[in-house]
């Protein structure tokens, strides 16, 4: 596992995907992300939430060497707009989906 990114909070190590998702919730990330082509969902789509209304606070990236398909990044995510934190997990080839500019943008940036 490699950590990419971390706002303003101390370094967590985290050996397996299902070992963060576990410890972020713990830190109030309880929602379910869904990633469309132009923005984040939520709660069976109650929430769109566009790039200009989240932020990326925490990035992991999880490298299985035995099992490529269970390579992925995970995001802990903020939305102070709709006062709500949560995770988007996707696998690598997250950039062959449809997505919309500002959405590669805001991904690839972390």
């Amino acid at each position: 596992m490699v950590i990419l990114k971390e706002k303003n909070l101390e370094m967590e190590n985290f050996d397996t995907l299902s070992q963060a998702i576990d410890g972020l919730r713990k830190q109030g990330y309880v929602e379910d992300f869904n990633l469309k082509q132009n923005c984040l969902e939520c709660r069976q789509g109650q929430f769109k939430i566009f790039h200009d209304e989240f932020e990326i606070d925490k990035v992991y990236r999880f490298d299985v060497m035995t099992d490529p398909d269970d390579q992925s990044i995970l995001y802990a995510i903020s939305s102070d707009k709709y006062r709500l934190k949560g995770l988007l997990v996707n696998a690598y080839g997250i950039y062959s989906d449809p997505l919309a500019d500002e959405m590669i943008e805001k991904l690839r940036h972390h």
